[in-house]
């Protein structure tokens, strides 16, 4: 899967504006909350985030953060899904854990070769499992498990590989 692709996808998941009072992301659009776009250069209204310059700030502060063009496909998508939810760095401990590597938070050589030795559904499995442990334990759980839980049980019902 290649950004564009993962993106289209996302956005089925993250759908429009939000101001959930339990999302301590506060208001999001697109699933950029206001301080990302903030800090990516967006001053106005968060309802009028251009879908286009979402796009830009997915690509630059998820995807690319993530370095998710050098993981094998199959494993790109939950690991951008996620830190699009709970930020690259946790994402990536996720991924760390996945395939047993220290998790530390940083992509760095020996990760990238653990994602290679092991077989992409059983990365994406033990990802998940990973991420949903990590969910479950957010003070927010209650407010948002049940979208979580589908978002989650929707990747691993794509996995392939």
């Amino acid at each position: 899967m290649n950004f564009e692709q993962a993106f289209i996808k996302l956005i089925g998941h993250e759908g429009g504006f939000s101001d959930h009072p339990a999302d301590p992301g506060g208001r999001t659009m697109y699933g950029i909350t206001e301080r990302v776009a903030r800090a990516n250069g967006y001053a106005g209204d968060m309802r009028l985030l251009p879908l286009a310059k979402a796009k830009d700030i997915a690509k630059r502060e998820y995807w690319d953060a993530c370095r998710a063009d050098e993981l094998p496909a199959a494993i790109r998508f939950d690991l951008f899904d996620a830190a699009y939810n709970s930020g690259p760095r946790q994402a990536i401990k996720f991924l760390q854990r996945a395939v047993f590597t220290r998790a530390d938070g940083r992509l760095g050589p020996r990760t990238l070769v653990a994602t290679q030795v092991y077989v992409p559904s059983a990365i994406c499995a033990r990802f998940n499992g990973h991420r949903l442990d990590f969910m479950n334990n957010l003070k927010n759980w209650d407010a948002f498990s049940e979208g979580w839980a589908q978002r989650i049980a929707e990747n691993l019902i794509a996995t392939k590989g």
